[in-house]
């Protein structure tokens, strides 16, 4: 158990504190799903937190991020009096190490599952430098994560940089934008080799969203939680994504 009082507005990061150092966390969002079991106040969205119900909860700290979470939100708990620690993830290295900050802030040693999670994405890199046999190596593909409108991974994104160490081309990592719109007619002319489809921000399934491409272009229905979230689960996501992603080849 711990002393510190811990709100999460960031889902990622709610399972990394709550799997590591239980009962700190005592408010998350309404979009924090795991651990499965956890019980803890409920303070809104990753974009509309309600504010004054964390003041609320008297949090020692406030962890957010600066993608997810809007600056005039954390400006108004910093207002407050509230401590608000701000992560910023852009790559898996980078992740690794805003991780270890978070725990360590939390006053958590560091945790067995971080270390297997990062031994488990340097033998990735090690088994591709040996064998150069990764089964989408070199294919050029997009990753939608929303539709109406469409919009893709664009340049500097922790999903992009996931799937390019899997040996995936993101189509767009060149573009101006991180989160670009592009039509779908664009899509469908853009010479791609492969399609990614994960099932969060945007809830792809097999019957919302392959069908919007052409049925010779192969299309791999990912999970978004191993695509897109930093903590516990970058343990699991080599497997689970590099399955995804070879199931769609076949």
């Amino acid at each position: 158990m711990s002393d510190i009082r811990v709100v999460s507005l960031v889902p990622s990061l709610t399972e990394a504190v709550a799997t590591t150092l239980p009962g700190a966390l005592v408010g998350a969002t309404d979009w924090c799903t795991h651990p499965a079991d956890l019980d803890v106040v409920r303070v809104g969205g990753t974009k509309n937190p309600d504010v004054p119900a964390i003041v609320a909860l008297r949090p020692d700290l406030v962890i957010a991020n600066e993608e997810e979470n809007r600056p005039p939100d954390l400006d108004a708990l910093r207002a407050a009096g509230v401590e608000v620690l701000v992560t910023e993830v852009r790559g898996l290295g980078q992740a690794f190490d805003e991780l270890a900050r978070v725990l360590a802030v939390c006053g958590a040693g560091r945790p067995r599952w971080l270390d297997v999670a990062e031994s488990r994405w340097l033998d990735v890199a090690e088994s591709r430098r040996l064998t150069a046999r990764e089964p989408v190596a070199g294919l050029r593909a997009a990753v939608p994560i929303w539709r109406r409108p469409w919009m893709v991974l664009g340049r500097d994104t922790f999903a992009g940089d996931v799937l390019a160490r899997l040996g995936v081309d993101n189509a767009y990592a060149a573009h101006t934008e991180r989160y670009p719109r592009v039509p779908l007619d664009e899509l469908r002319s853009a010479g791609l080799d492969l399609v990614v489809l994960p099932d969060e921000p945007y809830r792809f399934t097999h019957a919302d969203g392959p069908e919007a491409f052409p049925a010779t272009l192969p299309v791999a229905l990912v999970s978004g939680r191993h695509l897109t979230w930093y903590g516990p689960s970058l343990a699991e996501a080599p497997d689970v994504l590099g399955a995804a992603l070879r199931a769609a080849r076949r």
